[in-house]
């Protein structure tokens, strides 16, 4: 878990890359790495065992999307909040790549390695969840947003209030109504909540 201190010097790291220091990035990485590490792990520990994608080429994948975004961070929540959508792509492009490439259609080009695949098999669950987050933020963008920040980017309510601009009694209300939503939707057993 990041101390305090950390918190702070992440949040201050970022407004000083996001003012073109590259001193900035350099230092950030070592104190976001290893939660963004956790993060992934738990995302890939809801997947299935045989997963063709590693936590850590998550990560890295992850760490190469943001630094080439043009992202004016706010805070660390911020961060983590992009980078929790960032994550969600990666995994979803991910699955429809090896979908297609199943079905014998030529696969997308995707920025992975082909060192990450490691076996033919894909899990659909993945890709059940974001055409169903899709729809959610269709009809209520804030509780897709809420979902993906606890679920994919593992912030926790205040992390996520903070973010949204909303008490954390609202969090907990919307994400509650959301998950509601996302168990009818995708049917039992379907929407596995991450593990801490």
């Amino acid at each position: 878990m990041e101390q305090s201190q950390d918190r702070e010097m992440v949040t201050r790291l970022l407004h000083e890359w996001s003012n073109g220091d590259k001193r900035a990035l350099e230092a950030l990485v070592p104190l976001v790495y290893e939660p963004l590490h956790r993060i992934a792990m738990r995302c890939m520990r809801s997947e299935r065992p045989d997963h063709t994608l590693r936590a850590t080429a998550l990560v890295n994948e992850v760490y190469l999307r943001l630094v080439d975004s043009e992202v004016a961070w706010k805070d660390r929540a911020h961060f983590y909040a992009v980078a929790a959508t960032v994550l969600r792509r990666i995994l979803v492009d991910h699955a429809r790549a090896l979908n297609r490439e199943k079905r014998g259609q030529r696969p997308e080009k995707i920025a992975l390695d082909d060192v990450l695949f490691i076996g033919p098999q894909v899990d659909s669950g993945v890709i059940a969840l974001d055409d169903a987050l899709k729809l959610l933020a269709s009809r209520d963008q804030r509780k897709s947003d809420i979902v993906e920040m606890v679920y994919f980017g593992g912030l926790t309510y205040e992390e996520v209030a903070a973010a949204l601009g909303i008490s954390e009694a609202t969090v907990h209300r919307e994400l509650r109504m959301a998950k509601a939503w996302l168990y009818q939707q995708l049917g039992p057993g379907k929407f596995a909540e991450p593990t801490p």
